[in-house]
């Protein structure tokens, strides 16, 4: 029998990644502060609540740049992976935070809705024209990595969601300082609400698929199947189980049958190689003759 273990490293800049958390994470608070102030200023509860929600944005941020730190702290007897799946618990976490927050957006509209309120349309359109450009600023620093990873996907969505609500709360703000037509506040803050769930959908089914160590996306069992086996020396392969260490990083075990044990290593350095193409960044690779395979196979 034989175990190989094969680390590989995602081509996600971590250093500059830490970098657009601490940006985002200093212009949002400075934003949050300067609206909770203009809110208290001009009396606007709109202006307040939607800084409570921009605060729940930044404390997500916090959150994401935790894991990604937690997930750099070394192995140990008690936890023999780390802490990586913490990145995973942070973007599950992150989703329902922007679930909830998109609660709270439509019940706040469908209240506007039953009891329309004067609001200082000119003070929100001038904040909320901050807000598009803070939030704007701060999703633009996780475009390039949103797709390489769940937690800097749910950074941009928080982000481009907030910036989707200032841009909708700008708009509301214009057309009531020029038509005093107050109703249309909350008809964008629904219209943005199912917008921005529309977005998080995916982000909480791929946080709970990986939560519960399913085959993260992108990876496809039965192309992996047919990697192993085409590989020479390989006569079959079972017991093969994919999932995810991290958000970023993935892991794989199985049995590789072989009646080639004398080239073992170099079948072994093959397969490690060709998993490696396809995105699994840990392999452990067990070997069995034809003679000896497990009879779990058969079950």
């Amino acid at each position: 029998m034989s175990h190989d273990h094969d680390h590989h490293h995602h081509t996600i800049n971590v250093t500059s990644l830490n970098k657009a958390f601490i940006i985002g994470i200093i212009l949002n608070l400075v934003f949050v502060v300067t609206e909770f102030g203009a809110g208290l200023w001009f009396n606007s509860l709109a202006l307040l609540s939607d800084a409570g929600h921009n605060l729940s944005d930044v404390v997500s941020l916090i959150l994401a740049m935790l894991a990604f730190k937690l997930a750099k702290i070394k192995a140990n007897d008690k936890y023999t992976y780390g802490y990586k799946k913490s990145t995973i618990l942070v973007s599950l976490l992150n989703a329902v935070i922007l679930l909830v927050a998109v609660g709270a957006i439509l019940v706040e509209s469908i209240e506007k809705l039953q009891h329309p309120a004067e609001v200082p349309g000119t003070a929100i359109a001038w904040v909320a024209g901050v807000g598009v450009i803070v939030n704007g600023i701060t999703a633009m620093l996780f475009m390039k990595d949103k797709e390489k990873d769940l937690n800097v996907k749910g950074a941009y969505l928080h982000m481009a969601a907030d910036a989707l609500v200032s841009i909708g709360v700008l708009v509301s703000g214009l057309v009531i300082n020029w038509t005093g037509f107050y109703i249309i506040d909350p008809i964008i803050g629904i219209v943005v609400a199912i917008v921005i769930l529309i977005s998080t959908w995916r982000l909480l089914h791929d946080s709970i698929r990986l939560s519960l160590d399913g085959v993260p996306l992108g990876i496809h069992t039965e192309d992996i199947l047919k990697i192993i086996d085409s590989t020479p020396g390989v006569k079959s392969v079972h017991h093969v189980h994919i999932w995810a260490i991290s958000t970023t990083e993935v892991a794989l075990t199985a049995h590789i049958v072989t009646e080639q044990m004398g080239q073992m290593e170099g079948i072994k350095n093959e397969i490690r190689h060709r998993l490696a193409d396809s995105g699994i960044n840990h392999a452990t690779l067990e070997f069995e003759t034809t003679a000896e395979r497990c009879q779990d196979e058969y079950d």
